[in-house]
C-alpha cells in the first residue's frame, strides 16, 4: 500500500494507533511503478488526445465515404436498369423510346424484383401507340376520312395507279401511258 492508502488502525486492546504494514505484493508493485517527469507526462497526454481526434476525424470520413458509396451503387443500379430497359424496348420496336422507358421505370419503381420482360409485354399490350404500326391492329388504326385523303406522290404509287387503270379499262392509250411511265421509273 502507498502512504496515502495506509490506514491507521485503532487497536482495541491497547488503545494505540498503529499503521498497517504493507504486504510483500504491495511492496513489489510499488517498485514496478516508475515515476515519470511532469513534462513528459503532459507530452504523452497531448499525443494521446491528438490520436483520439485523428480517430474521430477518420471515423467521420469513413462514414461519409460509406454513404457516398451507397449512393453511387444506387445510381449505378438505376443506370443499369434504364440501359436494360432501353435495350429491351428497342428490341420490341418502341417508336418513342424515352416515353416508353419513363413509363416502364415508374411501373417497376414499386417492385423489389424487376421483371423487365413482363413489363415490356404489358406496355406492348396497354400502350400500343408507343410501338409503331407493326403492333397496331386494324381496329385500333385510324382510318382516313373523305376530307383527309393521303397524298400519293411516290413514283411507285403513281405507277401502280396507271397500271391498275390500264388493266381494268383495257384501253390501248392507258396501256401505252403505263408502258411509258414504266420505262421512266425502271
Amino acid at each position: 500500500m502507498s502512504q496515502i492508502d495506509q490506514e491507521k488502525i485503532l487497536s482495541e486492546a491497547d488503545g494505540f494507533y498503529a499503521t498497517a504494514a504493507p504486504t510483500e505484493a504491495e511492496q513489489a508493485e510499488g517498485e514496478d511503478r516508475k515515476l515519470v517527469p511532469v513534462a513528459e507526462s503532459i507530452r504523452y497526454r497531448r499525443r494521446a488526445q491528438s490520436a483520439e481526434r485523428k480517430v474521430e476525424v477518420l471515423a467521420d470520413q469513413l462514414s461519409q465515404l460509406k454513404s457516398q458509396t451507397a449512393k453511387m451503387a444506387e445510381q449505378l443500379g438505376d443506370i443499369q436498369l434504364e440501359r436494360e430497359l432501353m435495350r429491351k424496348l428497342a428490341a420490341a420496336g418502341a417508336v418513342d423510346l424515352e416515353a416508353a422507358v419513363l413509363i416502364a421505370k415508374t411501373r417497376l419503381a414499386g417492385q423489389e424484383e424487376a421483371d423487365l420482360n413482363g413489363c415490356v409485354e404489358r406496355l406492348r399490350k396497354e400502350k400500343r401507340y408507343l410501338f409503331g404500326e407493326k403492333f397496331l391492329t386494324s381496329s385500333t388504326a385510324t382510318q382516313k376520312t373523305a376530307g383527309a385523303k393521303g397524298h400519293q406522290r411516290t413514283a411507285q404509287t403513281v405507277l401502280e395507279k396507271v397500271a391498275k387503270r390500264a388493266a381494268t379499262t383495257g384501253n390501248r392509250t392507258d396501256l401505252q401511258d403505263y408502258l411509258k411511265l414504266r420505262r421512266n421509273f425502271l
